[in-house]
């Protein structure tokens, strides 16, 4: 049997590629993950995870993925940190590359996630994970009684803000346009609320902090008004980030249905695609929820889908 050819391989490591790699190991089907160059996903920039079931006292997002990747190996998963270049599902055995080497698999988990797109400060890059965040549902409780921005237009931008009112003293909200791009529901919501005010026509300079006994934390930010030109500075203790999700499907198009977003589509009510044996777990076919629970409740359904696939063969 050629050793470059696997039952399973998944594609990708976060809490959606790991869950698929423990429960697709225990069956017994070696699966081979592709860890990729940041193995990990999106939590290896998390600081601390407090809404994952079973740490009481929270986690940090590096080890909560150490310890999935360490489960996986244990029932026999083979991990390796090398990025998927090439992919071609037009027949099985399905292919893979990593730059020359090619692995073929029976069945296809993706599971390559999706990044938040960012505003490419270096400032934003120090602060990220101290005071700087992409998930209001992640990590709004760390900011109790505290001032904090949101940067956006959209839904999402005034969906999160909304649930940071629940904990934040004040939520700003800035934007670039003078007026927002979100449905009108969404904005009679925040017009309405008396936590959430608006800075128009700006954008987001300079993230403004400190450190302190190795604690790094955000005062501020720099703002500059796109129509005047002229920079003024505000106080706020967060800054988040909502001006929408990436998924990480560049390499699978033209292999597989995607939505106009890059989104993979989902076939039916479970994690098959478009083509037959390959399936796709966590945030690269979810734009809604995005959670680390969510994306491994979904990898565990592509691996059993996988076992009931690879079944239905014989």
């Amino acid at each position: 049997m050629n050793q470059n050819h696997h039952k399973v391989i998944i594609i990708g490591s976060g809490p959606a590629g790991f869950t698929a790699g423990i429960y697709t190991a225990r069956a017994n089907l070696k699966p081979l993950i592709f860890e990729g160059s940041q193995p990990g996903g999106q939590l290896m920039i998390t600081t601390e995870v407090e809404n994952f079931p079973g740490f009481p006292d929270g986690i940090m997002g590096p080890e909560l993925m150490d310890l999935f990747r360490k489960q996986a190996e244990k029932f026999g998963a083979i991990c390796i940190s090398k990025d998927v270049t090439k992919v071609d599902f037009s027949s099985r055995p399905f292919k893979v590359w990593s730059n020359e080497e090619l692995h073929t698999g029976d069945s296809i988990i993706i599971a390559t996630g999706a990044k938040a797109k960012l505003l490419n400060l270096e400032s934003e890059k120090k602060y990220f994970g101290y005071g700087v965040s992409a998930c209001a549902t992640c990590d709004g409780f760390f900011f109790k009684d505290l001032d904090v921005a949101v940067v956006g237009g959209g839904d999402t931008a005034i969906e999160e803000a909304t649930f940071l009112t629940k904990f934040a003293k004040k939520v700003i909200i800035i934007h670039r346009r003078n007026e927002l791009r979100a449905s009108k529901i969404m904005q009679e919501r925040a017009f309405k609320n008396p936590k959430i005010s608006f800075i128009w026509d700006s954008v987001v300079e300079e993230v403004l902090g400190k450190e302190e006994n190795g604690r790094k934390s955000v005062t501020g930010l720099k703002l500059r008004n796109v129509k005047t030109n002229e920079s003024n500075e505000i106080k706020v203790e967060g800054l988040f980030i909502a001006i929408g999700h990436e998924p990480n499907t560049q390499i699978f198009k033209g292999q597989i249905e995607m939505n106009e977003n890059g989104y993979i589509k989902l076939v039916g009510k479970g994690t098959q695609t478009s083509v037959p044996g390959v399936f796709a777990a966590g945030d690269v076919a979810d734009p809604i929820y995005r959670q680390a629970i969510t994306a491994a409740g979904s990898g565990c359904a592509a691996a059993i889908d996988v076992e009931r696939y690879l079944e239905s063969l014989h």
